[in-house]
């Protein structure tokens, strides 16, 4: 194994106790690692970090303890009326990282370019997944940069305002045969996510999948069909 492979691997265990720590106590951490309260919670600081065959073992023994698809569950806070709010999961930097792992995972075999996505709740998935994945994340805007030229642009209206929306992407951020992994936090309709696919299309790059936190409904279902791409959300909300 490189030096920077173990190093990573370092830092992956530390994010899987600061996860863990979440649900669990020191106590019980302890009784389930074999390891004295003191060394985890240096390793949860970040104070010291393990050698590379203990890291070796404490992932083997703890990755069985975390559900990644029922962490985001649990944090998704719904109000009386059925919306709800996933900040608490965007937040969460040592889950995100880990999600970000499993989707880059997923798409490794994609020879991924670029990572797309739209501002501003898509930004925090984008810049995780584009890290794992070693490539740039770029991301369209409902407005103009001061300062950039030329745009790809495309208007649509979604169902929920009944106004036109317009997202601009520097035309810098695309460029043609890229192929390009589109992210978002949520995908309910749609219709940001066409938005992207069309920015892809005039840029002359190419989509190799979509992959959401949440989808709503079967509209991911949709779009499996429509564009014959893999296409897949973490979770489910009917």
């Amino acid at each position: 194994m490189s030096q920077l492979k173990s190093v990573q691997e370092k830092l992956r265990l530390v994010r899987v106790l600061r996860l863990l720590k979440k649900t669990y106590t020191y106590e019980e951490l302890s009784k389930i690692t074999g390891l004295p309260i003191t060394v985890l919670n240096r390793y949860v600081r970040g104070k010291v970090l393990p050698s590379a065959e203990r890291t070796k073992e404490l992932l083997e023994l703890l990755l069985p303890y975390i559900n990644i698809e029922e962490e985001v569950r649990k944090r998704i806070k719904f109000d009386e009326y059925g919306f709800f709010d996933n900040m608490p999961v965007l937040s969460d930097t040592s889950l995100m990282s880990l999600i970000a792992e499993e989707v880059a995972g997923r798409y490794m075999d994609k020879n991924v370019d670029k990572v797309l996505t739209a501002a501003t709740d898509g930004i925090a998935l984008g810049v995780h997944v584009a890290r794992e994945l070693n490539v740039d994340v770029v991301y369209a805007k409902k407005k103009k940069e001061v300062g950039v030229e030329k745009f790809y642009e495309v208007s649509y209206v979604p169902s929920a305002s009944g106004s036109v929306t317009t997202l601009y992407l520097p035309q810098w951020a695309l460029r043609k045969g890229e192929n390009v992994l589109i992210v978002d936090d949520v995908i309910r309709s749609g219709e940001t996510q066409r938005a992207l696919l069309e920015m892809c299309r005039q840029a002359g790059a190419k989509p190799v999948g979509m992959f959401f936190l949440i989808s709503v409904g079967d509209v991911i279902d949709h779009l499996k069909e429509e564009y014959s791409i893999p296409v897949e959300s973490l979770i489910r909300l009917e």
